[in-house]
């Protein structure tokens, strides 16, 4: 899985970002059911250039209340969207639904990518309860969680947990949607002569996650993944740790408090 992932949430028109993405050197680029945009990745994909087994590609679904069967169907609608016969990373998008719908749901994706339509599998949004549900269900453990992440909303918890269970940790809203007004981050990015969104990223980065930024601009997506020629300090990553505000620096939905 690449260190960094090119996010397309609430972008309608995401073909130009992922083709910028590709061409700069991003090999990861995250989508999901309920942003609309798959077939767009898709073509962004093939007229890339660059080989589909080079580019890592995840989506995600919503709705799976329907159960089990539906579950499968809305895996080979994202297939047929994207115009793929496989997808590196597909993910329950997030907790809602109650236990019953999330194993049937944990299952069907199981199931899909048994026969191959899946490299990997994992969820977004789930908290420990949730993750463990599926550990006590007997079932394969996740190789994602993909969580809001970033030094204002820093859930520890899930964290530790998924390290200590080998669950890859992806960042999402790793930009905080561009509130960068804090002052800590702006002496830092003065201080190493980098914008607040590469303070950011590197933050994520030294922490072992893996960020998914997101732009819609082509020059922000480059600079986005300009970030493998510096290193915090110690210091500096510790005093970023110091602005955890918990669920009150969560600036999304962040739902992963649902029963």
């Amino acid at each position: 899985m690449p260190l960094i992932g090119l996010g397309v949430y609430q972008n309608p028109n995401c073909k130009p970002a992922c083709r910028a993405a590709l061409q700069c050197g991003y090999r990861h680029i995250d989508s999901a059911r309920a942003y609309r945009n798959e077939a767009q990745v898709g073509e962004a994909v093939r007229e890339s250039g660059v080989p589909r087994e080079d580019i890592f590609v995840t989506s995600k679904i919503n709705k799976i209340a329907g159960g089990y069967q539906s579950c499968l169907n809305a895996i080979d609608d994202s297939l047929k969207n994207f115009g793929f016969d496989y997808l590196d990373l597909y993910l329950i998008h997030s907790p809602y639904g109650g236990e019953a719908a999330r194993l049937e749901a944990w299952r069907a994706l199981l199931a899909a990518q048994k026969v191959g339509k899946l490299r990997s599998v994992g969820v977004s949004n789930y908290n420990v309860k949730h993750l463990d549900e599926i550990r006590e269900a007997g079932l394969d453990l996740p190789s994602v969680n993909q969580i809001e992440l970033h030094p204002y909303c820093q859930q520890k918890t899930i964290v530790d947990y998924c390290r200590s269970h080998g669950i890859v940790v992806q960042a999402y809203t790793p930009l905080v949607r561009g509130e960068f007004g804090n002052f800590l981050l702006q002496e830092l990015s003065e201080k190493y002569g980098r914008d607040p969104a590469q303070i950011l990223i590197r933050w994520s980065l030294q922490h072992g996650f893996v960020p998914l930024p997101k732009s819609q601009n082509p020059d922000r997506v480059r600079s986005n993944i300009d970030v493998f020629n510096f290193e915090l300090s110690r210091e500096d990553t510790e005093r970023l740790d110091e602005l955890d505000r918990g669920k009150e620096g969560a600036v999304t939905w962040n739902p992963v408090d649902v029963d």
